[in-house]
């Protein structure tokens, strides 16, 4: 359920691109100096969204510069850090060590069970720092498990899961903003989980795997799912509208608005195309 929150590059602009590759940067940069080299494997663009959104929420000070590393060691990269982006680089060692947890629990990987290992001893130091938001990420995971055994046919019900998981990770602060944010990265996480089982029905419905929209294989079902994430994606910028954020907005606008619907997108125009 990874890798819809990216942005769509080619509509954003150069300036805008620089500063997204620099908070991307920022957070590998957050990865490395905080739970080691090994980390890094885990870094995806989707908590990218995380550091833009709180960053452009409370404003914190900003560490800026550029380096050359493993990923680009001809070119130096932009990079800009804040107290957000290590926030952000602990979530995203507590979700990659959840999913390997989850992968070896569930289906018996071994590439599961070396990941979590490898990330257990972060992942305590991180639960002790934010036991509200790992309590909640082992809650929700634990009841999105029990869904998918018993194959309960149920999209809210599961997406809901995931919703209070992506929820509890936005909230960063207790304040007056701390409901908005939850309200709008409950719904974001409905979103993606609804997503994530659109782009996976096919393969879902071959390997007889838990999918909750499994009664729609074989229909024609571009326009009902399209619907459905419309509905549960305009929640989110509803709230996303009400936050005072100003800085890096077009670009946090841009990976809701254009930069998730770019998997489905491809997948739809190949099967207009194969029919």
């Amino acid at each position: 359920m990874f890798g819809y929150l990216v942005a769509a590059p080619k509509m954003l602009e150069e300036q805008q691109l620089r500063r997204y590759t620099a908070c991307y940067c920022g957070l590998c940069r957050s990865l490395k100096q905080r739970h080691g080299e090994l980390s890094r494997l885990t870094l995806n663009y989707d908590m990218t969204l995380l550091v833009l959104i709180l960053g452009g929420l409370y404003e914190p000070e900003e560490l800026s510069g550029e380096n050359r590393c493993i990923r680009h060691p001809k070119n130096a990269q932009d990079w800009v850090r804040t107290e957000a982006t290590d926030y952000a680089a602990d979530m995203n060692v507590a979700l990659a060590y959840l999913k390997c947890l989850d992968d070896w629990d569930d289906e018996g990987k071994l590439t599961g069970l070396a990941g979590a290992k490898a990330l257990k001893q972060g992942y305590e130091k991180i639960k002790a720092q934010y036991p509200r938001q790992c309590g909640e990420m082992e809650r929700s995971i634990a009841a999105l498990r029990q869904i998918e055994r018993e194959k309960r046919e149920a999209p809210d019900e599961a997406a809901d899961c995931f919703g209070r998981l992506m929820g509890e990770i936005f909230v960063w602060k207790n304040d007056r903003w701390s409901d908005t944010v939850y309200r709008m990265a409950h719904a974001l996480g409905r979103t993606v989980y609804l997503m994530d089982a659109c782009m996976d029905l096919d393969r879902d419905a071959v390997t007889n795997s838990y999918n909750p929209f499994r009664r729609y294989y074989g229909l024609d079902n571009e326009q009902r799912f399209r619907d459905i994430l419309k509905m549960q994606l305009g929640e989110c910028v509803y709230y996303f509208d009400k936050l005072p954020i100003v800085q890096d907005a077009m670009i946090i606008k841009n990976i809701l608005c254009d930069g998730l619907w770019t998997q489905f997108d491809r997948k739809y125009k190949k099967e207009g195309k194969d029919s």
